[in-house]
């Protein structure tokens, strides 16, 4: 485990170009899912998408990994594999997604609802977009990752939900996973130094139940341990002099 690798001006802007790609993708993405659609479908779109860009998809053949998306809906938190299952009235839908351009990786996730959804089922999408907005917000020079984790434990348990203590974000840049790691949970003032041109991937991941989690046998996709449903957000954060940029704005500047 070495330090975390700080990224120069122009090469955070070289990563924006990145995550400008991929944040299309997203918003594409949840404006595609709907009622029989299966997650394959979506896959398929991405991988067009990505390359129509001049992109790679990140995730394809990671570690193995089949897709290029992780599609993961109701009680499957991350990791889904891409399939031939359609999607219902009343699904709940996470979408992951890893952009590769010009040698720089972004990722980025989002949750959308297939049709109405319950009422727990939008405070929970709410709680994990609030509390991604929340962590963003605490990327700033002089904080630590543990102030991250705080503003997303704080946002989580004051909306009513449960954080997933196990699953945590990450540093990224030239490669998927990168130095430091980033909680979910954690205490102000603890943890890596925040500085400015450091990148990382900040992703809530929240459930209405247990924070608990079990593997599934295919060895990538991780459910929930009591069957609750569960979300994902995420976004790529730079941190600048001046605060945090965030580097795939998916659902629209005005978000950030």
């Amino acid at each position: 485990m070495g330090p975390p690798r700080l990224k120069a001006p122009h090469e955070v802007d070289a990563m924006a170009a990145s995550g400008a790609i991929l944040a299309g993708v997203l918003d594409a993405l949840a404006a595609a899912v709907a009622v029989g659609v299966t997650t394959s479908d979506l896959d398929a779109l991405a991988r067009e998408l990505i390359r129509a860009a001049g992109g790679t998809p990140s995730f394809l053949g990671y570690r193995g990994f089949p897709g290029a998306i992780c599609a993961s809906p109701n009680d499957l938190v991350v990791h889904g594999i891409p399939g031939p299952r359609p999607l219902a009235d009343g699904d709940l839908l996470s979408m992951d997604v890893g952009v590769t351009y010009d040698g720089w990786v972004t990722d980025a996730a989002r949750t959308v609802l297939v049709g109405e959804g319950t009422d727990d089922d939008r405070r929970l999408v709410a709680a994990g977009e609030a509390a991604l907005v929340d962590a963003v917000a605490a990327c700033r020079p002089g904080n630590m990752t543990g102030d991250v984790g705080a503003a997303v434990q704080r946002r989580a348990e004051a909306m009513g939900v449960a954080v997933f203590p196990s699953l945590i974000g990450h540093g990224v840049g030239r490669r998927l996973h990168e130095e430091p790691p980033v909680p979910n949970v954690g205490r102000p003032g603890q943890g890596i130094h925040l500085r400015p041109g450091l990148t990382i991937a900040v992703e809530p991941m929240l459930t209405l139940g247990r924070p608990a989690i079990r593997m599934a046998g295919d060895g990538w996709s991780v459910f929930t341990v009591d069957g609750a449903r569960a979300t994902h957000a995420e976004v790529t954060v730079a941190v600048g002099e001046d605060g945090p940029r965030v580097l795939t704005p998916w659902g629209g500047d005005a978000r950030w």
